[in-house]
């Protein structure tokens, strides 16, 4: 018989199939063709991209040319602009204000085929330090509330450029997924006086079926309440809501964990389709970070979601996490 399983965060429940779970090789394997076309993100092709707003470069090299290391530039065609006044106004019974925010790429190494399963545990360390310097350059501008950043690897995550790359999208409200997620663990820290994430970090140390892996600083587990088969959360032990304000010691450890991750990903789905995405509490709003507890989760791309998730916010989960961690767990990478 199936389980019902709810997540204490959201309140959400998701169905898992624990009578007949679909293993790595139950899955369709898609290959991840791109369409051939000039990159813009390769060396070379600066002139290609608006004009870089960070960058980690070699010295003596100019701006917006060959030498760099990590670049962040705004993206060509953003989904929000950083120009303008929100003017928020009413239309009838709807809300409404104009477009404004911030989208930028960070092309993570000048290596078009180098995905971070490759990179060396510093190019790593330098891809989410550059992260951390654009989330804090953004968040000194007063109009935003959040800073989404996350990365789609393969055309059926959203990735419509094969170059790697991360993309990093300043919001002037707080989505309300986010929201949801921090009302959540607000509700539970008034009630216990701990927070929610700290507690799950020590039932899932305990329990282990779970746990991936860990070091000094992080932990990689499966869910207990997965949405997706082989879903993946990394998650800092210290407790800390704020992303951007991991320590030089923990920076080391955080790259070396979540390259560990996506290759064992890599290894046990056969190089699947994923998105990740950073959970961190928001900006420039106060009183949002209590009970609130930082971290990563990794989505691979091995189902679709229909019509009964769409209709009910249930997630059909194909394959328990405990099955999905022990894969994970034992993988040779």
């Amino acid at each position: 018989m199936a389980q019902l399983r709810r997540d204490p965060i959201g309140g959400r429940w998701v169905i898992v199939n624990t009578e007949h779970p679909m293993l790595p090789d139950d899955f369709i394997k898609e290959e991840h063709k791109f369409k051939p076309m000039s990159c813009p993100f390769c060396p070379g092709n600066e002139h290609m991209t608006p004009p870089e707003v960070d960058v980690i470069r070699d010295e003596n090299t100019m701006p917006n040319s060959p030498g760099w290391h990590i670049r962040a530039v705004p993206n060509k065609f953003p989904a929000l602009i950083i120009e303008g006044d929100l003017d928020r106004r009413g239309f009838g019974i709807y809300d409404m204000s104009h477009g404004v925010g911030a989208h930028e790429v960070i092309a993570q190494s000048p290596q078009h085929d180098k995905e971070i399963t490759d990179l060396e545990d510093g190019e790593v360390m330098n891809m989410l330090s550059m992260y951390c310097r654009r989330s804090i350059d953004l968040a000194n501008d007063k109009r935003f509330k959040y800073i989404m950043i996350f990365k789609n690897y393969g055309p059926s995550a959203g990735a419509s450029l094969e170059h790697p790359h991360t993309q990093l999208i300043a919001l002037p409200m707080i989505p309300k997924n986010v929201l949801e997620e921090l009302k959540g663990a607000c509700s539970y820290f008034h009630y216990k006086d701990r927070c929610i994430f700290c507690d799950i970090l020590r039932q899932e140390i305990n329990d282990k079926d779970r746990i991936i892996v860990e070091n000094k600083y992080f932990v990689a587990l499966c869910p207990y309440v997965s949405r997706f088969p082989f879903e993946v959360w990394i998650m800092p032990k210290k407790h800390n809501g704020y992303f951007c304000h991991a320590t030089h010691e923990e920076l080391p450890e955080m790259a070396g964990i979540l390259k560990n991750v996506l290759a064992r990903v890599k290894a046990v789905l056969s190089n699947p389709a994923y998105n990740y995405i950073i959970h961190t509490t928001p900006v420039n709003t106060p009183d949002m970070e209590e009970g609130y507890h930082w971290h990563i989760e990794i989505m691979p791309k091995l189902t679709r979601i229909a019509g009964f998730e769409w209709g009910t916010g249930f997630y059909m989960v194909s394959t328990p996490p405990e099955i999905a961690a022990r894969y994970l767990r034992e993988a040779k990478i």
